[in-house]
């Protein structure tokens, strides 16, 4: 008598939502965000682009989290099962195995792609730069995730350039017109928000044998480069105010004023033994000016 093993059930939707992390898709649909308000010049975009930007949105926050999140927890069970804050992971008890998580990788990845195909060639072909990023940061064989330098330009160009562009191509395919200044400020704060993350998981991913830059750098020498980055993006921002280039010369005393306050809460929150907690604070505090040059940029506030 043929016994049949028992059918696995596939992993339910709150499964999956834990893959693609919901609490990360602000990270990516603010910068987006950036991007149209730079392309409209208005803190609501006309009503007919609503349908286009909201398809942008559904990409840029649970696909290609979806995507690039599930690769990532597939290629890195082994060093996830010594990370605390991985503890929630349904790789870690077998609710998604590391298969079922490929294929979520997979389906999302090309989700991504369809629904993009609705918002523009341009918009389209950033989202598969963005995916095959995402690979390449998880996956074999380059797996820049455990090379030291690789790890932070890809994560910090993909969140600190590619989301105001996918924002700006979203409303228009012509990027000739885009700020790209705006592009480095961008990544220079990602840089100066990556980075954190690094020391926060450095125990984990050095008893793993991951040699991300933390791991290969040391704490100290990683958050000083962060510290460095922080620092030139909010320099970067007072002097683009003080020409009244980008960011209006009006934001210039509020410039004056954040950036102090940016860069000592950044020492205080950040350094060895610090929290992924701390990262999450450090980045509230930075929404801050973002959302008063939103409103000035607009026009909505006068300083």
């Amino acid at each position: 008598m043929t016994t049949l093993a028992p059918v696995r059930p596939r992993p339910r939707l709150r499964d999956v939502l834990l893959v693609g992390r919901p609490a990360f898709w602000i990270v990516s649909v603010v910068p987006y965000y950036v991007g149209i308000l730079l392309a409209t010049h208005r803190l609501v975009p006309p009503f007919e682009l609503w349908p286009r930007l909201a398809l942008g949105a559904v990409v840029m926050g649970p696909l290609l989290w979806l995507a690039v999140l599930a690769i990532n927890d597939a290629h890195d069970l082994p060093g996830d099962l010594l990370n605390p804050r991985k503890s929630k992971s349904p790789l870690l008890d077998g609710r998604v195995t590391v298969a079922e998580a490929k294929k979520l990788a997979a389906y999302a990845g090309v989700a991504s792609l369809l629904v993009g195909a609705f918002v523009g060639w341009v918009f389209t072909a950033g989202v598969l730069f963005a995916l095959l990023l995402g690979w390449a940061y998880s996956a074999p064989p380059l797996r820049l995730k455990t090379r030291a330098g690789f790890d932070v330009a890809s994560n910090s160009l993909a969140l600190g350039a590619f989301g105001p562009l996918a924002g700006w191509a979203a409303v228009t395919p012509d990027l000739g017109d885009f700020p790209w200044v705006m592009a480095l400020q961008g990544t220079l704060a990602a840089i100066g928000l990556y980075l954190p993350t690094t020391l926060a998981d450095l125990p984990a991913d050095r008893a793993a044998g991951y040699r991300t830059i933390a791991v290969r750098l040391g704490a100290g020498t990683t958050y000083r480069i962060g510290y460095a980055a922080w620092i030139a993006a909010a320099t970067l921002s007072v002097l683009l105010a003080a020409l009244d280039h980008v960011i209006p010369r009006s934001m210039l005393i509020l410039e004056v004023v954040m950036v102090p306050v940016l860069v000592v809460a950044y020492h205080r929150l950040i350094g060895p033994g610090q929290t992924f907690r701390q990262v999450i604070v450090l980045a509230s505090l930075f929404l801050i000016p973002c959302a008063t040059f939103a409103l000035t940029y607009t026009g909505v506030l006068t300083l």
